[in-house]
């Protein structure tokens, strides 16, 4: 098993409630593959108490698998004897032999499964921990991976279980510090390339770090019809959604640059209005960003924020009759460098930049035919900063700066007195500029922040 990588707030914040002499419930949900059953093998490690991981199975056999569990733990015959129909008469007996005043561990894995085959157990547990759990010093955590169901059924205000717990943790995918730690035998940019490619997830990282280079894994996993990631995500969309087809339709819209809501419900043939909740249950589960300007945000485009997603529509989806003939090349299915000027964007927004600068907002701007990838500013400091991402060798830095401040006029609005900064990313530079507040970045310069001190 590889070595347990990053997740240490998430620890952290474990830790810090185990610590306390209490009952203690918590709530651990994220999408699948996203480590949430590692993070948890992790945290258990040297404490006393039950793990049980449930599986997507009747709820008969649920609560058989269940007891059997309690009832070696515990060592209780009778309690391996009896049959239990009813999830309330397994918690009733429960009340017999946990200990009250004895820390103790339940961790319940995939308990969204539960939920599914029988929604009584919420009520169920919500009696149990009302009248008798949390009186105890009894550490409760369950985890789900089907995240529409865990929102709408466990963390809502209108779920039996709304207002027990004492902390909830949303577990994402990994920024890219971490990320690159499973990608050792890759050179930094294929490492860029990789994770612009398969996100932060663990799991796809750990498939993704067999491989030296992004094309190898391109080629073995998405453009091959047994490969890893070909049918992936019909896996990762069927298990929160039932209109598939839909979902799919939405994700190609925006995936062939159709990112108003009127051009998205036009390709998928249905009404405007009617795209919405599509959009929005997209959003809740992190496979799609709505982006506004920076300072507007009634207007506002829809993206994939998911990579993988974002990937395999754009060069698997669109290219699978190829695919399945046989043998596919990476430059059958389209151009990558077009999509990793796009995803090189997201990544120095959302994570890299974040490393270099410290502002309060950070985002995007355009207007008609005016575009900026990245604006920064923050309001204390009275300052500002305009960044250009190129995904291009031989970058003509003047060049690229001299436009962008002819582009900044439009959205110079935020203060009145400011300091502004201008910064230039690209894979490589021709020509950099030296000037003050003006900074260049390439990929060596990038892989020199991440070097480890």
């Amino acid at each position: 098993m590889i070595r347990f990588i990053d997740r240490v707030s998430e620890l952290t914040l474990l830790e810090s409630e185990w610590s306390r002499n209490c009952a203690c419930f918590v709530i651990l949900y994220g999408r699948r593959r996203i480590g949430k059953t590692r993070l948890i093998l992790e945290f258990i490690k040297g404490k006393k108490g039950i793990f049980y991981i449930a599986e997507d199975i009747s709820k008969k056999a649920q609560i058989d698998e269940v007891k059997k569990v309690m009832s070696r733990f515990f060592e209780d015959s009778f309690l391996e004897r009896v049959e239990l129909k009813e999830w309330r008469d397994l918690f009733e007996y429960l009340t017999r032999i946990i200990p009250k005043n004895e820390k103790l561990l339940i961790v319940i894995d995939e308990f969204s499964y539960l939920i599914r085959s029988d929604k009584t157990i919420l009520s169920a547990l919500q009696k149990f921990w009302d009248t008798f759990l949390a009186n105890t010093k009894v550490f409760l955590l369950i985890s789900g991976s089907l995240l529409g169901l865990m929102s709408e059924q466990v963390l809502s205000s209108a779920s039996p279980l709304y207002g027990r717990r004492t902390r909830d943790i949303l577990l994402e995918e990994m920024r890219f510090e971490s990320a690159r730690e499973f990608l050792e035998r890759m050179n930094f940019e294929e490492q860029l390339k990789t994770s612009m490619t398969v996100g932060g997830v663990p799991e796809y990282l750990l498939r993704a770090r067999e491989y030296n280079s992004l094309e190898e894994l391109a080629l073995q996993e998405f453009l091959r019809k047994d490969g890893y990631f070909y049918r992936e995500p019909y896996f990762l969309l069927s298990q929160d959604f039932k209109e598939i087809k839909t979902y799919f339709t939405i994700l190609n819209a925006i995936a062939y640059g159709n990112t108003k809501p009127t051009e998205i419900a036009n390709f998928a043939g249905i009404r405007g209005r009617e795209v919405y909740p599509y959009l929005e249950n997209l959003i809740r589960l992190g496979l799609v960003e709505r982006l506004t300007p920076i300072g507007e945000p009634k207007r506002g485009i829809y993206l994939i924020r998911n990579p993988l997603l974002d990937f395999w529509f754009n060069f698997v989806f669109k290219n699978r009759q190829i695919i399945e003939m046989g043998s596919v090349s990476l430059e059958d299915v389209g151009s990558l460098a077009a999509y990793y000027g796009k995803r090189f964007e997201i990544l120095i927004r959302d994570d890299i930049f974040h490393r270099i600068f410290k502002f309060q907002k950070v985002g995007k701007w355009w207007h008609k035919e005016e575009e900026v990838d990245l604006v920064a500013f923050d309001e204390s400091r009275e300052e500002m900063l305009f960044a250009e991402c190129k995904w291009q060798e031989n970058v003509n830095a003047k060049e690229i700066l001299e436009k962008l401040r002819e582009q900044t006029n439009s959205i110079r609005k935020y203060t009145d007195k400011r300091r502004e900064n201008y910064v230039v990313f690209a894979k490589s530079f021709k020509k950099r500029v030296k000037e003050e507040n003006t900074f260049c970045y390439d990929i060596n310069d990038l892989e020199n922040l991440y070097q480890k001190p």
